[in-house]
């Protein structure tokens, strides 16, 4: 079976979404066998534990370069057989070592409509409050593969949410996730699984 890493820095309910399509046989192609946070106190390690997932913390040392973070990272996905890695709110950026060790194998998913509301900053609430302050009427989230220009990678699947009226960011967001985000990202994620088994591109 397939090895698959979730990447994760907080209360991890896109990896909640993950497990979820696992159990439910949604997410069938690939198994969810690494969970890993840069964040020792990250509630997705409470989430993989009760899964019974392996969950590895990975804290970026004082001092120490995005390289050879990147460098401990790779180790340690190659130690567990990793084959395809998920970002599900993962708040450090990928160094090229990590790219090139995982090329093709890494998606990611965003809260927006990319090319919308996306790159360097563009992250949690921002992207909503962003939305908001833009006068959108429709946004939506998206799975993308990841390359070295942050939220640039192929996009692989989209999902539109409609802006309400009377929206905050806190509703916006709550919403994208639960009719964007948790239905997109098992789905994107079971198809990459696929087709690294049959030998394809993502």
């Amino acid at each position: 079976m397939l090895n698959i890493a979730v990447l994760v820095s907080g209360g991890g309910t896109n990896l909640q979404a993950l497990l979820d399509a696992e159990k439910s046989g949604v997410l069938h192609s690939g198994t969810i066998s690494l969970v890993l946070s840069n964040q020792p106190d990250a509630f997705a390690l409470t989430r993989a534990r009760l899964a019974g997932v392996t969950g590895v913390t990975l804290t970026k040392a004082k001092g120490e370069t995005a390289a050879e973070y990147g460098e401990r990272l790779v180790e340690v996905l190659k130690a567990h057989d990793i084959r395809l890695v998920v970002l599900a709110g993962f708040m450090l950026i990928l160094s090229p070592n990590v790219i090139e060790a995982y090329r093709d194998r890494i998606v990611n998913i965003h809260p927006s409509l990319i090319p919308s509301f996306c790159g360097e900053g563009f992250y949690g609430l921002k992207v909503h409050e962003a939305a908001l302050a833009k006068g959108v009427k429709v946004t939506g989230a998206t799975v993308h593969l990841v390359n070295e220009v942050p939220d640039g990678g192929r996009i692989l699947a989209q999902k539109a949410v409609e802006v309400r009226e009377d929206d905050t960011p806190e509703h916006l967001q709550k919403r994208v996730m639960e009719e964007a985000e948790w239905v997109l990202l098992p789905q994107a994620t079971e198809r990459a699984a696929q087709r690294i088994n049959q030998g394809l591109e993502i």
